[in-house]
């Protein structure tokens, strides 16, 4: 198989990554003149593209997109993707715009609509992995070919593993019977196509090699008929001629010999790393940047790559160097070059890092800490332990699902890097006695205590802030090595922490240079999936506490954030990564942004809340759960059913609405089946228990009876206008910190999504076009009223983003200072400024305050259920204040988002009480 050649290639000198690196670290030490010439975006939208959602149908949409206030379209994946791919990520051809999304032509029609309107494009890369699919021309080479194709090096394979079977061959895991099973069922067959004969299994083709084919037979289907003891015995002699070997797919965990995209066997893990391999992946991506097409990338799943600091410096140095070549004003603009990438609690981008920030998931997580209450976390984890009969910590419930991952997710990736890691020992006669069992137990152990995604050793050894974190687990490790009371392999953690990049590679003789870069990168390349798949995709599963806190980017233990250690944060970024962006969904969250800031309102209530849960799961929750068999939910399950329920729920539905309760039950039944099978404790997708999940859903669909939903859509709509005003200061923080905004597509509404693919569902932007035209800037009123409706919302982000329009410099460059308040409930808002000479702005983000919101006395029947607006009641701030410069003393502001004045006291005092009267947030410009 052939694919259509590409008419991108790479050209361009290519700039020393250390050296640029060093030019980067000292430009960025102080902003730069100009962000109109700089190119930093004033926000993005994110938009998910497929066969559904189209480059031409985001066309019909830039105009909204540009009155709203974007500056940039931010585009998933937009390469040739699998047939019928819904995200584009298993990427198949890099050279091609993707036929099902239009193609090239309908990619400069987007472009020259942005561009008609002031705008520009972000395109999301995937240089880490593709998919393994016939449509892949890489993939097919090295299925036909082996070692003798082209593209043998270019996927991480490993040729001879340990496996000697495997030698010369790639394991083809998806088979879905074992192998003899489906031979003899006639699952595989020999078969005559268009471009010849191929193999298909089970539907899938697979190619021959040249002359493995007995060409003298003179029907050659019927001479490899499985059906036939004889003809199955040729089938399978045919098979073993080629350069892979069909498997199982429950053989890839224990059996595969290439690197995964984490525990996903249809997603190869690419060699980009090789000067040619970047060439290529890269080629179309860049050439569209120096065309103007493009004016910036985000990098997936950057920890996935063997070196991900010296990839972003040669990523960056090519867009530099193409930088000048761009067309008219974009010509000279700053490259602009984010990651995704998740960040521990105290783990920065430091000075090597040659780009301008991750995609957010750190601030998703500091702005969803700061507005939890942290006198809740007591009664909350009281609550869980009590009602999910489970007293362990976060900790806990972490590294037992770590232990799950590396004996039955990861053992092959495991086995690899003991292997690696036994070549380096053996290499060496001061450690040659140490054998690859007593690495393997070493590895784990290290691997078990592993605190972050990964470091960033490299030749030279390990930077002093990788260095600080290898120690922890490496003491970890060696207390739990320690406490074995047979065990002495303290030594041997001693000696792998040294191979490991404690101890530069450059000066050894090439052999042990070269094995110990192999073992350092596949142990690098380890963790990151190891720790995702532990975390993200099982732990957050498991353990819950409070869903809000269960988020990408996040730490469940960590339950809250203080307001000093959030505006130290922000201030952190804006002096080191102006540019980082930041965000509150995306197409990986586990929630929707409004899901999580209305269960973030349940950490207010935990009394209410306590009293609430109690009482349902005395009420709805089946007959006792005691572990023997019964088909019933295991209390963790329904409670935290209970949670995305309450969550989650539409404010428009009502509990005697049949048709609505049966679609929102089918949303919430994905989330099910997917939480049940990603915890991996009574169900999972590898062992599915069939029996437990039709429980679960079978209870699910009886609470969401007419009749049986009214206690939770009661309890949901008394604390709906609490998360409303949590979603909004949650809004306006997104828009005002340091750091580029980023607006999921269609979250100008509110946001009550679940997991994909919830949360990729069509967005109806009609309507949301219709609201911004009849926006009335000066209808506050009208916005509370109708605040259900998503409007209150939009304009605010609409307010916002006009706001950084008028002030691109002070948003782009400026200081954030938090302002002084004073007063009794100084702790109830979030309050600075952003400052850039005489331009300043004050920003006033208020928190924990649900509990003194207004009754909604407009409709009769709300005030008489306690349901509220989403207006603080004035009293509640008595004589708290914030302190302006004194320069404003006396002035009068006018609230850029309600377009109402705000007098400053002679003091230079502004009351809460006066600057919140009306509208739950302010932004207030001042000059």
């Amino acid at each position: 198989m052939t694919s259509k050649r590409s008419r991108f290639h790479p050209h361009g000198a290519r700039a020393q990554g250390p050296a640029n690196a060093a030019a980067r670290a000292e430009a960025g030490a102080s902003p730069p003149p100009d962000a109109a010439t700089t190119g930093t975006p004033r926000a993005t939208v994110r938009l998910q593209f497929h066969a559904g959602y189209t480059l031409d149908d985001a066309v019909a949409q830039v105009p909204y997109f540009a009155r709203l206030g974007v500056s940039h379209v931010y585009a998933s994946p937009l390469t040739r993707a699998r047939r019928g791919s819904t995200h584009g990520y298993d990427v198949v051809d890099h050279g091609q715009v993707n036929p099902e999304l239009g193609g090239e032509a309908a990619l400069r029609r987007l472009v020259q609509a942005l561009h008609a309107h002031g705008m520009g494009l972000i395109l999301d890369i995937v240089p880490n992995h593709m998919a393994t699919s016939a449509d892949n021309p890489w993939w097919w080479s090295v299925l036909r070919d082996g070692r003798a194709s082209p593209h043998a090096t270019w996927f991480d394979i490993d040729w001879e593993p340990a496996d000697t079977g495997l030698h010369g061959k790639v394991l083809a895991p998806f088979l879905g019977k074992p192998y003899g099973a489906a031979l003899a069922d006639g699952d595989i067959r020999l078969r005559l196509g268009d471009a010849g004969w191929y193999i298909d299994a089970a539907g899938a083709p697979y190619p021959l090699a040249d002359g493995s084919l007995d060409a003298s037979l003179p029907d050659p289907a019927h001479a490899h008929d499985p059906a036939t003891p004889a003809g199955r015995a040729r089938l399978h002699e045919l098979l073993e001629r080629q350069a892979y070997r069909l498997a199982w797919w429950r053989s890839a965990a224990d059996e595969i010999n290439w690197r995964r995209f984490f525990e996903i066997t249809d997603l190869i893990g690419v060699r980009v790393e090789q000067p040619a391999v970047f060439d290529a992946v890269h080629a179309m991506a860049l050439s569209l940047y120096e065309e103007g097409l493009v004016d910036g990338l985000r990098v997936d799943h950057v920890d996935g790559l063997a070196d991900p600091i010296a990839y972003c410096a040669r990523l960056h140095a090519e867009l530099a160097d193409r930088s000048a070549r761009r067309p008219g004003a974009r010509a000279g603009q700053v490259p602009y070059l984010i990651v995704e990438k998740i960040l521990g609690n105290d783990e920065v981008l430091d000075e090597r890092w040659m780009v301008d920030g991750t995609t957010g998931y750190d601030f998703m997580d500091q702005v969803g800490a700061v507005l939890h209450d942290a006198a809740g976390v007591g009664p909350i984890t009281e609550l869980w332990q009590t009602l999910a009969i489970d007293t362990r910590s976060f900790a806990e419930v972490a590294d037992e699902a770590r232990e799950l991952m590396l004996l039955r997710h990861f053992p092959a990736e495991r086995y690899a890097t003991a292997r690696a890691l036994h070549r380096v020992a053996a290499l060496d006669p001061m450690t040659r006695d140490w054998g690859q069992a007593a690495i393997l137990r070493v590895l784990w152990q290290l691997l078990r205590a592993f605190p972050v995604y990964r470091t960033y050793a490299d030749a030279q050894g390990r930077h002093a802030l990788d260095q600080l974190r290898f120690d922890a687990a490496a003491a970890t490790a060696h207390a739990r090595i320690r406490a074995d009371r047979d065990g002495d392999d303290g030594p041997l953690l001693e000696a792998m922490g040294d191979w490991l990049g404690g101890q530069p590679a450059r000066g050894l003789p090439p052999e042990q240079r070269e094995a110990r870069e192999l073992a350092t990168r596949r142990f690098q390349q380890l963790t990151p999936p190891l720790t995702a798949k532990s975390l993200e995709d099982t732990a957050f599963y498991r353990y819950g506490r409070l869903l809000s806190r269960n988020e990408v980017g996040a730490d469940p233990a960590v339950f809250h954030l203080p307001v000093e250690a959030f505006h130290r944060r922000c201030a952190a970024r804006a002096r080191r990564l102006p540019r980082a962006m930041v965000t509150t969904a995306t197409h990986d969250h586990k929630r929707g942004e409004d899901t999580r800031a209305r269960i973030m309102a349940l950490s207010e209530v935990p009394t209410a809340w306590s009293r609430f849960a109690h009482d349902w799961m005395h009420t709805h929750a089946p007959a006792a759960y005691n572990g023997n068999g019964q088909l019933a939910p295991h209390p963790a399950d329904l409670y935290m059913l209970l949670q995305t329920l309450v969550g989650a729920w539409p404010l428009d539905l009502r509990a005697d609405d049949a048709d609505g309760l049966r679609a929102y039950a089918e949303r919430v039944g994905a989330w099910q089946l997917k939480a049940l099978r990603e915890a991996k404790v009574r169900t999972s997708w590898v062992a599915p228990d069939e029996s437990y999940e039709q429980a679960c859903a079978s209870t699910l669909e009886a609470l969401m009876q007419p009749g049986e939903a009214d206690d939770v859509a009661a309890f949901a709509h008394r604390i709906a206008a609490a998360g409303a005003v949590n979603s909004l200061s949650q809004t306006l923080l997104r828009l005002t910190v340091p750091g580029v905004p980023d607006l999921y597509q269609g979250t100008e509404f509110w946001d009550f999504s679940l997991v994909d693919p919830d949360n990729r569902r069509p967005v109806d932007y009609a309507a949301r076009a219709a609201a911004l035209d009849a926006h009335d800037a000066g209808d506050v009123d009208g916005l509370l009223a109708g605040w259900r409706d998503g409007r209150i919302k939009q304009a605010i982000v609409h307010g916002a983003l006009e706001a950084r329009r008028a002030r691109p410099g002070l948003y782009a460059q400026g200081s954030y200072v938090p302002l002084p308040v004073l007063g009794p409930r100084g702790d109830h808002i979030v309050a600075f400024v952003r400052s850039l000479g005489d331009q300043h702005v004050f920003v006033l983000a208020p928190r924990l305050v649900g509990r003194h919101l207004r009754a909604d006395d407009g409709d009769a029947a709300n005030a008489d259920a306690g349901l509220c607006l989403p207006r603080i009641d004035a009293a509640f701030w008595e004589t708290t204040a914030v302190v302006l410069p004194h320069r404003y003393a006396g002035a009068v502001l006018r609230d850029a988002l309600s377009g109402r004045e705000r007098r400053v006291g002679a003091d230079s005092i502004l009351p809460l009480a006066e600057a919140l009267a009306d509208f739950p947030v302010a932004l207030l410009p001042a000059d």
